[in-house]
């Protein structure tokens, strides 16, 4: 069973659960809880996150230019993210409160509030832009749409995917993304099947190591594709809105024990999926993109693949790329609204909400700005936020006050205190290296 550094047991304090009650001649009643496979779903929507446009233009680029090279950014990137969400999940399952919440009540200066907010909107709305913009691209390639449409119909596939999460609940909304997540696995995987890459070079990969200062930009941006701030505060939310009781006065149905149980499986699973395809698009490029031209872009490496490993493939590649946008850009639009919620109280109606943060994407679109350089600037504008968020949520979570016995042990926190310093610092070389123009 996956565990984490803090082994937590018992809840804090005995419950009348389902997994605890008995029947009139004390045994156990056989369907007494629910299976632990029906507890696991949000990290697998918060997981989608992980394979936005953001992180196929990343990864993609980072194969046909550099091979197996950065093998292990991807690796690394994917065990720190397992920890990262998990104790987001964590805050969610303990509290009833998402992250936005709990610093909504912490930060007691109304304008330290406010600026917090800005920036946590301004990340969620540069994330948006990417996977709008992923979307818009993917429709463009499969049917000929043009990006402004394209856009627009993303948007609006989201907008209905946010009002079933609202009117139905998480679960129909869970069952949906996680159909997506199985589409964008298949497409971006099937190529490495057809044309295997070197195990060699896979194992060299492993290495951690850098040619250049261009690599170095490489690995920042997959790391900052990877570990995305409105992941951190959605997870928290979507475990809050899973498992929180309906109303104040009542009690848990499950025991916390169980539900950070299925919690660090589902964590795994999702993170499992995520590394595993994230790679797989890294050593597709490394196989079959290494030293084409043109795969500097989603269009090119598109038009690559299909070159090299026939429509079929490449078709599959952008049905992909197509799923990853509507899923991420659904989350991505849920996570804003939470932030929104959290900091500020206040609920903004979807479609209102859902149209603004709509505006960025498609003025870049309809003003003809190239999207692949639109999805790495916005991985820039991400790398801002990463402190804000990781800071925030390891010292919350190392806090009895606020998560009680489930607060992290030392090692948990001295792993995510590790984490979050060696995150912070790529993306601070990243900062440099591109505003210096090395």
């Amino acid at each position: 069973m996956p565990k984490t550094l803090d082994d937590e047991t018992t809840p804090t304090r005995p419950q009348p659960t389902a997994d605890t009650a008995t029947d009139a001649s004390g045994r156990r009643p056989a369907a007494s809880a629910p299976r632990l496979a029906w507890l696991i779903g949000p990290a697998l929507v918060a997981g989608v996150a992980y394979l936005d446009p953001g992180n196929v233009a990343s990864n993609m680029t980072a194969g046909a230019q550099y091979g197996y090279l950065l093998v292990w950014v991807v690796v690394i990137g994917n065990v720190m993210a397992w920890l990262i969400q998990y104790l987001s999940a964590k805050l969610g399952v303990v509290t009833g409160k998402s992250l936005p919440e709990v610093l909504g009540e912490r930060i007691g200066n109304r304008w330290g509030r406010r600026a917090y907010w800005l920036q946590a909107e301004a990340v969620a709305m540069a994330t948006d832009i990417a996977e709008v913009i992923g979307g818009a691209v993917a429709l463009n390639l499969l049917f000929g749409v043009p990006l402004v449409w394209g856009g627009l119909i993303t948007g609006s596939v989201s907008l209905v995917l946010l009002v079933l999460q609202s009117k139905r609940g998480a679960r129909p909304f869970e069952f949906v993304i996680i159909g997506l997540l199985v589409i964008i696995a298949v497409g971006f995987s099937v190529g490495v099947f057809i044309a295997p890459p070197d195990p060699a070079g896979v194992l060299g990969g492993l290495v951690p190591r850098f040619e250049d200062a261009n690599s170095v930009l490489l690995a920042a941006s997959i790391l900052g594709a990877t570990i995305m701030p409105h992941a951190i505060y959605a997870h928290s939310a979507l475990a809050r809105d899973r498992f929180a009781p309906k109303h104040a006065t009542e009690a848990r149905a499950i025991p916390t024990a169980r539900l950070l149980t299925a919690t660090r499986w589902d964590v795994t699973i999702a993170m499992a999926i995520a590394g595993t395809v994230n790679l797989c698009i890294l050593l597709l490029a490394a196989a079959n993109l290494a030293g084409v031209e043109g795969t500097d872009s989603l269009e090119g490496a598109h038009a690559a693949l299909a070159a090299s490993l026939g429509p079929i493939v490449a078709t599959l590649f952008a049905v992909g790329l197509l799923a990853s946008g509507l899923a991420s850009t659904s989350v991505g639009a849920y996570a804003g609204a939470e932030i929104m919620h959290g900091l500020l109280h206040v609920r903004v109606p979807l479609l209102a909400r859902r149209l603004v943060t709509l505006v960025p994407a498609l003025a870049i679109l309809a003003l003809g700005f190239d999207p692949t350089t639109a999805l790495v600037l916005s991985q820039v504008v991400l790398s801002f936020g990463i402190p804000f968020a990781l800071i925030p949520l390891v010292s919350v979570t190392a806090r009895r006050g606020v998560l009680g016995r489930y607060a992290n042990r030392w090692a948990t926190t001295a792993a995510g205190i590790a984490a979050s310093v060696f995150l912070i610092t790529l993306n601070g070389v990243l900062l440099w290296l591109v505003f210096t123009g090395a």
